[in-house]
């Protein structure tokens, strides 16, 4: 296929590594279930060897695509151990913690006495609240904990650009995920911390963490949020790969192509059901071969005719690839 003349100039992740090692494509590896809907650790452990061999820059465990929401706390913590001992110090290993404010607490001290590297703080369970009870919240949860943290910006935690301010005044916050999808508020809110103009303003983190992040990450890339999660990591990491480095090298040629031929027509597919942003990816898995189970409700699997598109859309994927590949 034609390439593009050159690199288009976009904001890029610097070349030095940032002090959390939240660096390259970051993976949120799936919780596998057996079929009566208890985990299955050994496939998880599997699957987070299967990551880091793939090349992934961190895990984030037990998190959205990991359905945290559906976990108990000893499960939690059983594959936050699970990971450690199978990415054996190779990558960072992040777990999510949330729900309610003790509940959020509970589960990020948890994370550290397991020896977390990070955890993504996810919004409050059910309730919203003024801006100064969203601080409050992040306040709250970290309590005396010094394990890094990164606040999950979406459904009942939108935060704007004055609260992630104070957000700064909370040490062990290292970072922002966006996924509200507001990419004004987003610049405004990247713009005003790199505006502080302190150390601790320039290595705070931003993440684009919408699903199928491909889709808006040269956006993203353009406000200066170049670092995001893949979950096609999960069952494609070869074109996670692929589009990833094309990004870095602002290749347009080569986005285009994944994007026309395999992310928006997996995006379509994962917009006809809620949930498919998780279902849809295990399904993906399992048409791999991995061991990853089905999820737990609410969520729902996908249909017959929606598999036989979805195994479509993942081979067209990898033509498209091998079309790109060089």
């Amino acid at each position: 296929m034609a390439q593009s003349p050159g690199p288009v100039p976009q904001p890029t992740p610097s070349s030095t590594p940032h002090p959390s090692g939240l660096d390259g494509l970051l993976a949120f590896p799936l919780t596998p279930f057996t079929e009566s809907l208890d985990i299955d650790l050994d496939a998880f452990g599997q699957a987070v060897e299967a990551h880091v061999a793939a090349g992934a820059g961190a895990l984030f465990v037990a998190c959205g695509t990991g359905e945290f929401s559906s976990l108990a706390p000893g499960e939690h913590a059983a594959l936050l151990a699970r990971a450690r001992e199978a990415a054996a110090g190779r990558v960072p290993v992040w777990v999510g913690a949330g729900g309610g404010a003790a509940a959020a607490r509970a589960s990020l001290a948890a994370a550290e006495q397991g020896g977390a590297d990070g955890v993504l703080l996810l919004p409050p369970y059910l309730v919203g609240g003024p801006q100064e009870g969203l601080v409050d919240f992040v306040r709250y949860a970290v309590g005396g904990s010094s394990v890094p943290v990164v606040v999950y910006h979406r459904a009942t935690a939108v935060f704007t650009e004055r609260s992630v301010l104070r957000l700064l005044d909370i040490p062990s916050v290292a970072g922002l995920k966006d996924g509200h999808g507001d990419i004004e508020l987003m610049s405004r809110i990247v713009t005003a911390v790199r505006a502080q103009g302190t150390e601790r303003a320039r290595q705070f983190l931003f993440f684009n963490g919408l699903p199928t992040a491909e889709v808006s990450a040269r956006a993203y890339a353009a406000i200066g949020v170049p670092r995001y999660s893949s979950a096609v990591h999960c069952f494609a990491p070869e074109i996670a790969h692929r589009f990833h480095r094309a990004l870095t090298e602002g290749d347009t040629a080569v986005m285009d192509t994944l994007l026309a031929r395999f992310y928006l027509p997996l995006v379509a597919l994962r917009d006809e059901t809620p949930g498919f942003a998780v279902s849809l990816v295990k399904a993906a898995a399992r048409l791999r071969g991995d061991k990853a189970g089905p999820v737990r409700p609410p969520l729902a699997e996908p249909g017959t005719d929606q598999l036989r598109r979805l195994e479509r859309i993942v081979a067209e994927g990898y033509a498209a690839l091998a079309e790109v590949a060089r």
